[in-house]
């Protein structure tokens, strides 16, 4: 370790982080959040707009009841109390992107609040991270600075997004280090995908997230001064960038300086964040509440049907399927990572003898291969029912492993399915016990010294006979009975 590692490992050991964060997740609905213009991502700049998208005089907003059913589904899917009665204010603040000069939002009143997400923590054991609250609001416009001729002395607005429907889930700042950060985005991210309310993509702006973090010494129960973390566009980048942001604090406080309360915004290039503007008075947004629209009543009945269309979360089914289908649980984590590859897993599984043999060769003999050649599983030349057709075949006996993989090589190779290569090739394994052992004498008569090494106690060499026989069978003796009977010979 480097001396300038060892001094900030020094200086990380005296001081404790707090994270909290905030995100944005776009909605699926088809239309926004207050009209009827397309909640559509990459249309033509200022072609789904409005009067009141952009809050044309005499314009009135009518809340879109399918934003209210994803919201309280997000709520609900994230252990939240969702509110019976909810109250959208105006938010208020001037910037170019926002024709309105308010964005409707909710502020004291949000529609749920005192959730949590369970992420791993330390031996295996779960750490609850609690969320404050979840609250709707439309998104603002886009102000693009860069790819424009005239780039340098304007700015260009698209204003599409106004309107958008979003949720914001604020957590507690319950988080103490980078690690925990990522695993609280990763679940929260899995569930929205897994409830269908949000696609939950960062590239296009549909999850965006704020990071807030400040350190403390060891043992301090006050919170530090925090920073809040702006411009971070993937989950990989909101480790770097709070690992830098502690770092970065946790030097000032060593030095004998002040850590500001600002807003940063992180620089991927370089791996550092900067100052944009600070945030030593609190911004006055200056919150009422929303003239043009009613309180929003979230009935009992409501709230019952929406929480029927609850899928099964991630978590209570990878514990599901680990003792349903006796899987290990990295496969467990990996097969539901997605609701539509989980299902997909567990239709096939139902089909098979041995459902854990199924989740074996899709994760190592087809995702693998797919992955290596960019492929998505809808593109995969071995279907589900090919899968389940090979896992038979080796619990059956009729094929060995090696001859499932030579079997699997040429179905991609050839973009063929597995039944359809099994059907022309028909490898068939040697079960006759006879015909083993005749081989298995041969291989004795031409190696006496490797029986030798045998009897003499080197019990490893039963493998070397195993591998001549394969070899004079092209792989096709059956491993079990060829093991057996090997081990059989070398001890008469």
């Amino acid at each position: 370790m480097s001396a300038a590692a060892s001094l900030a490992a020094g200086v990380l050991a005296k001081y404790e982080p707090v994270i909290g964060l905030e995100v944005h997740a776009q909605l699926l609905t088809a239309t926004k959040i207050f009209c009827g213009c397309a909640n559509k991502f990459g249309s033509e700049p200022n072609t789904n707009i409005c009067a009141v998208c952009l809050g044309l005089p005499g314009a009135l907003p009518v809340l879109n009841a399918k934003a209210v059913e994803f919201a309280t589904l997000a709520s609900l899917a994230l252990h939240c109390t969702v509110n019976e009665r909810s109250i959208f204010a105006r938010k208020n603040y001037f910037y170019p992107d926002l024709p309105k000069g308010y964005q409707i939002s909710q502020y004291d009143r949000p529609l749920a609040e005192h959730g949590w997400i369970e992420v791993p923590a330390a031996e295996g054991s779960g750490k609850r991270i609690g969320i404050t609250r979840l609250h709707m609001e439309e998104d603002a416009g886009k102000s693009l600075h860069e790819g424009f001729s005239d780039s340098a002395t304007r700015t260009y607005l698209d204003l599409n997004r106004c309107g958008t429907p979003l949720i914001e889930i604020v957590s507690e700042p319950d988080m103490r280090t980078p690690g925990e950060a990522f695993e609280y985005l990763t679940r929260l991210r899995e569930i929205l995908l897994y409830c269908g309310v949000s696609d939950c993509n960062m590239e296009e702006g549909s999850l965006r997230c704020d990071a807030n973090v400040s350190v403390r010494p060891r043992g301090q129960e006050k919170f530090g001064t925090k920073a809040e973390v702006k411009n971070v566009n993937s989950f990989r980048f909101i480790r770097a960038a709070l690992e830098y942001e502690i770092e970065r604090q946790a030097e000032i406080l060593e030095s004998g300086g002040r850590v500001l309360q600002e807003t940063r915004l992180w620089n991927a290039d370089e791996g550092r964040t900067y100052s944009m503007r600070s945030k030593e008075q609190a911004h006055d947004y200056r919150y009422f509440p929303e003239p043009d629209l009613q309180p929003l009543i979230v009935s009992p009945q409501f709230l019952s049907e929406t929480r029927k269309k609850l899928p099964e979360l991630p978590e209570a089914r990878r514990a599901r399927m680990i003792a349903e289908y006796d899987l290990a649980a990295q496969d467990a984590q990996t097969l539901t990572a997605s609701r539509a590859f989980a299902d997909r897993f567990e239709a096939a599984a139902g089909r098979a003898r041995t459902p854990r043999r199924v989740a074996n060769l899709l994760l190592n003999e087809v995702v693998g291969r797919l992955k290596a050649l960019g492929l998505e599983l809808e593109q995969s030349p071995v279907s589900m029912a090919g899968i389940v057709l090979a896992a038979d075949l080796l619990d059956e006996g009729k094929i060995s492993s090696k001859q499932m993989k030579q079997l699997f090589d040429a179905a991609f190779e050839k973009s063929e399915d597995f039944a359809t290569v099994y059907e022309r090739e028909k490898p068939e394994q040697i079960t006759d016990a006879a015909a083993l052992e005749k081989l298995i004498d041969e291989a004795i008569a031409a190696n006496p010294k490797q029986v030798e090494q045998y009897r003499s106690g080197k019990k490893t060499m039963a493998g070397f006979f195993v591998g001549q026989v394969m070899r004079a069978t092209k792989g096709q003796a059956n491993p079990a009975l060829l093991n057996e009977l090997v081990t059989k010979k070398l001890e008469g």
